[in-house]
């Protein structure tokens, strides 16, 4: 079950507040979301955060721990729409309808700090600065979802995996971790069911990146060995996408 945490969530001593709401403001404006941030919630693996159709009151921010965001398909299969990281904002799907628009699933013990939407939005009106920063992050979910549909659709699957890891190493080096060696914490039906492929495709592609000498995998621990080699492949004879379009 979702508990919450005894500590209050505070922007202004978190460490990926330059990825988030905080980004670029000064102490005053720090000072001012912290009075709005609710606790931090623990959310235990495996466990929703919140599920589609439940009526939308807060976002939350990614404090520390994954998350995956899905929903079903008309053939009742689970699509994968995105994984979300510290630093990362969740719950931006149920601002039009004022409903969720998908499931969000932790993939590990992770913990997210709990943004009233309706206290946000008195802040976003009385501070432009923020209000920026806040259309800068809707943009780039907006941009992620153009992204999977016009580039996933049409790569080849060598392609689709050669991407989904050159972004994970882009994302984790700007958390100011390794951009070469790191753990996988989605499963590979996970991974193929946002890349659109068949876990029985992920596994032959891994394999297969692997003997190129391309990576090093043991279990979910996977080191890049051969950079070049991934975006060489990801160029493939269309040029290479925009990576930063395409946040996991």
């Amino acid at each position: 079950m979702n508990t919450i945490s005894a500590i209050n969530a505070k922007c202004s001593q978190c460490s990926f507040k330059r990825l988030c709401l905080a980004q670029s403001l000064d102490e005053a404006g720090l000072v001012r979301l912290d009075e709005i941030i609710g606790k931090r919630r623990r959310v235990l693996r495996d466990e929703r955060l919140y599920r589609v159709g439940q009526p939308f009151t807060k976002l939350y921010a990614v404090h520390f721990g994954h998350f995956k965001t899905a929903h079903l398909n008309r053939q009742g299969e689970q699509r994968i729409t995105s994984f979300a990281m510290s630093g990362e904002l969740l719950g931006l799907s149920g601002i039009g309808t004022g409903l969720y628009g998908c499931d969000a699933v932790a993939l590990e013990d992770s913990e997210v700090c709990e943004i009233p939407y309706e206290r946000l939005g008195t802040l976003l009106a009385d501070m432009p600065q923020l209000m920026m920063q806040f259309h800068r992050l809707m943009s780039q979910e907006i941009l992620r979802e153009q992204a999977a549909m016009l580039f996933l659709g049409n790569m080849a699957a060598e392609q689709r995996l050669a991407t989904f890891l050159l972004n994970l190493a882009t994302r984790y080096a700007q958390r100011g971790f390794s951009s070469s060696a790191f753990q996988l914490r989605m499963s590979r039906e996970d991974i193929g069911a946002f890349l659109g492929l068949t876990i029985e495709s992920i596994s032959r592609l891994l394999a297969r990146f692997r003997n190129n000498g391309w990576i090093r995998l043991a279990n979910r621990d996977l080191e890049i060995l051969d950079r070049a080699a991934l975006e060489a492949c990801l160029a493939g004879s269309a040029g290479q996408p925009r990576l930063e379009l395409l946040a996991a």
